[in-house]
């Protein structure tokens, strides 16, 4: 079966790789792909939100299967166009319907589905320029530090944690009036703040049945010690040294289950990846948020350890039949740490020849493209070494000694990667 992973980054590499590992994959593309999908698929120049320019890929690569890997393309209804377009509609896509990927696509709508299904997470109150007033009175009522969420996809950037009244206020009136996130932030949900170690959930489901895949933990700060600007993540690990198996049955039992069930109840078909961030608060699980696609780097740590075919899992989700399978999973520990350009996550220069990339094993490239013979930055993520370990501190000493074969200009990345576990 011909199989194409939409989307540019180190998730997407990570599937492919996993992908051509199973002989129920045909021919293999990534639209548009980077340097590292190059090595084990097809590139082809389209880029994810150009459903006209997937379509006539689909139709002349006879594609059978359609993975897709960033959020973006599934908030604006991917799928449904395949299921409403009739020379497409036999094409299975992995990842959900609009409607479902509204849980990613609207904070609020994440809120309300979880109040109504009784999943715990933190208290909330949701605002629009027509009640400011409101929103300033619910901040002076609450207890700092405050947490203002643009509503809408903000590419990682719309979550403002803020410790003074004042500046919450005048963040708020940014954010409303000003639209600091764009139309994200046309609505913003202030949120209750919580205090512990977040992790993440990771679940694939046809809207019947579910697999909970291993969790994680990932590290979103530039700096050691998880200080300085947030990232779209610098390294994770997996499985998560504080998961014991009650706590898991307990994530199980009053978050996997009912989110799963309220998708059921709600009447909203889901096919494709959950991620559920979470966070342990005293002996608690609380939701932060939905996702619903596959996290980065976290992805380059769960996916590694599925000894499941990747593919044959991927035809059970679409083929309604998830029930019947059994879910194997490599039991030692996997880490990833990210090398980054010099000067993320604010300003910083593509183009930087990388060298070390064929004596290196597993590792996945996010920020890259290729110009002839040669690999180059393309992007703030460059890419991200996994390695297996005994458990996470030796998966992640191995990944370090990966990355001191790879140089280019200007790489870094934090030397402390499960410093907290």
């Amino acid at each position: 079966m011909n199989v194409l992973v939409i989307g540019a980054g180190g998730r997407e590499h990570t599937l492919c790789w996993k992908l051509k590992q199973s002989p129920l994959c045909g021919s293999l593309f990534a639209a548009p792909g980077n340097a590292g999908t190059a090595s084990c698929a097809t590139n082809l120049p389209i880029e994810v939100n150009n459903f006209e320019g997937i379509k006539n890929a689909v139709i002349e690569n006879h594609i059978q299967l359609v993975v897709v890997g960033p959020e973006e393309p599934l908030v604006n209804g991917i799928h449904d166009f395949f299921l409403k377009d009739s020379q497409l509609a036999s094409v299975g896509v992995i990842g959900p319907e609009k409607a479902a990927a509204t849980l990613e696509g609207s904070k609020a709508f994440a809120k309300e589905f979880m109040m109504r299904h009784h999943i715990p997470t933190a208290a909330y109150a949701e605002f629009t320029s027509s009640n400011i007033a409101e929103g300033e009175r619910y901040l002076e009522q609450s207890n700092p530090p405050f947490v203002l969420k643009a509503d809408g996809l903000a590419a990682g950037k719309g979550v403002l944690i803020i410790d003074d009244l004042e500046e919450a206020k005048k963040e708020l009136r940014s954010m409303l009036l000003d639209q600091k996130f764009g139309q994200a932030s046309n609505k913003v949900v202030v949120e209750e703040f919580l205090s512990g170690i977040e992790l993440s959930c990771f679940v694939l489901t046809d809207g019947k049945s579910y697999l909970t895949l291993p969790m994680a933990k990932d590290y979103k700060r530039i700096g050691e010690g998880d200080t300085g600007l947030n990232t779209g993540g610098m390294g994770a690990v997996s499985p998560v040294p504080f998961v014991t198996k009650a706590f898991k049955e307990k994530i199980e039992k009053e978050i996997v289950k009912p989110t799963i069930e309220g998708l059921k109840k709600d009447g909203i078909p889901y096919k494709g990846f959950v991620f559920i961030g979470l966070i342990k608060v005293g002996e608690d699980a609380k939701v932060i948020e939905y996702n619903v696609r596959l996290g980065d780097p976290e992805t380059e740590v769960v996916i590694p350890r599925l000894k499941t075919d990747l593919m044959s899992l991927f035809l059970a989700v679409n083929d309604g039949r998830l029930g019947e399978v059994e879910l194997e999973v490599e039991e030692q520990s996997a880490a990833t740490v990210m090398a980054v350009s010099g000067g993320y996550p604010e300003s910083y220069e593509k183009g930087k020849p990388i060298s070390g990339l064929n004596e290196v094993e597993m590792v996945f490239q996010a920020g890259t493209r290729r110009d002839g013979d040669k690999v180059l930055t393309n992007g703030g993520r460059v890419l991200a070494a996994t390695s297996f370990g005994a458990n996470f501190k030796q998966a992640v000493e191995k990944s370090y000694k990966t990355l001191e074969k790879i140089s280019y200009e200007g790489i870094y990345y934090r030397k402390d990667i499960g410093f907290d576990l």
